[in-house]
């Protein structure tokens, strides 16, 4: 049984089915997606129906990222965020065109049942973006921080690795879990086309929302599967690259 944990996806479906095709998946494997499936590119509803589907058959959890708050907003009472609009709900507001009113109602009841994190029995945790609370992200105070948070990975890209996990400068957020894994800040910000590792955490969005790829890894063995940049599979649009 293998445990993969997938990056963000913003509506890019093309992206989603090759990956999964390299990753050959098996029955009995799980799948951690750490959110933001919607906003970018053309086919954030097809997303959604996609991961309903697969989830019957295949062992899935979903986490919960920034857009898909808003995405699920918008499906709750129709009202359009500003900041949302000019960041892919334009392109997944018009993805959902010849979707009938029941499907949209079970595209929100599968947003309203995603989780805000993610941990599993070794206590590795997974979250859209960060936490702040020393004493763990169950002690996080305001969920907002759970996937807008970007203070976790820049702390961790900067930190001396030289400092024992035993010392008092040691974060003390990070004692907590064994690995971090990560979505929200895209690793081609940083010149890498490939999830990164820092201290323990691995940021796993490799910029399938702008000129990136999606990616997939195995948490035990590390195997990353990768699509092909997103461009490459949707050229005539522009994703979230204005």
């Amino acid at each position: 049984m293998r445990t993969i944990a997938i990056g963000d996806i913003h509506g890019g479906l093309k992206a989603l089915i090759q990956v999964l095709n390299k990753v050959e998946v098996k029955d009995e494997d799980s799948l951690i997606f750490v959110g933001d499936y919607v906003d970018g590119w053309s086919e954030a509803a097809q997303v959604i129906q996609f991961l309903i589907e697969l989830s019957e058959t295949i062992d899935c959890v979903f986490i919960k990222g920034n857009h898909d708050v808003w995405a699920e907003e918008w499906l709750r009472s129709g009202e359009v965020n500003p900041t949302w609009y000019m960041h892919g709900g334009k392109e997944t507001m018009e993805s959902y065109d010849g979707f009938s009113e029941d499907q949209k109602k079970a595209h929100l009841t599968f947003f309203e049942n995603m989780v805000m994190y993610h941990i599993d029995a070794e206590y590795r945790l997974f979250l859209h973006a960060g936490f702040t609370s020393m004493h763990g992200v169950e002690k996080e105070v305001f969920q907002t921080t759970l996937y807008f948070d970007r203070t976790l990975w820049e702390m961790v890209t900067t930190m001396d690795k030289r400092i024992d996990k035993n010392s008092e400068l040691y974060p003390k957020r990070l004692k907590h879990y064994k690995e971090i894994y990560i979505g929200h800040t895209p690793t081609i910000h940083y010149n890498s086309m490939t999830p990164m590792q820092a201290i323990n955490v691995w940021n796993i969005d490799t910029g399938a929302a702008f000129t990136g790829k999606l990616s997939a890894i195995d948490i035990d063995t590390k195997t990353l599967w990768q699509s092909e940049e997103l461009p490459l599979l949707y050229p005539n649009e522009k994703g979230r690259n204005k």
